[in-house]
């Protein structure tokens, strides 16, 4: 079955949060976030020279349930924090849509099983 379209390209995330304001969703301290994401809790990448995180990623004052799983499978795989974002953000239309959106409904075990599947 095919993962995604290999001609897809990622869809942007629906905004960026930087870490200051993940920690004030989140209710925590800076240095947590930057812990959050040493330990593969939540992904950050740099947009214009400062770490964001994508805002589908946190759902009101939490990380998506399965999103640290998921984190730690594709870093396995060999994915690094870019093309863990580009994974997360390709369009897939068996799910529909990317897997970042299916973290948020009943589709987020699937996902889980789709990052399995990158490390064979």
């Amino acid at each position: 079955m095919s993962e995604s379209l290999p001609d897809a390209q990622p869809v942007e995330p629906g905004g960026w949060l930087t870490l200051p304001d993940v920690a004030a969703r989140l209710n925590v301290s800076v240095s947590k976030v930057h812990q959050m994401i040493r330990d593969r809790e939540l992904l950050a990448v740099r947009r214009d020279g400062v770490r964001q995180v994508p805002v589908e990623l946190v759902a009101n004052q939490t990380v998506r349930k399965h999103l640290p799983g998921i984190l730690t499978l594709l870093h396995d795989a060999g994915y690094d924090d870019e093309a863990a974002l580009r994974w997360l953000y390709r369009p897939d239309d068996t799910l529909p849509g990317t897997p970042a959106e299916a973290l948020g409904d009943h589709r987020a075990r699937e996902v889980k099983r789709r990052a399995q599947a990158t490390g064979f």
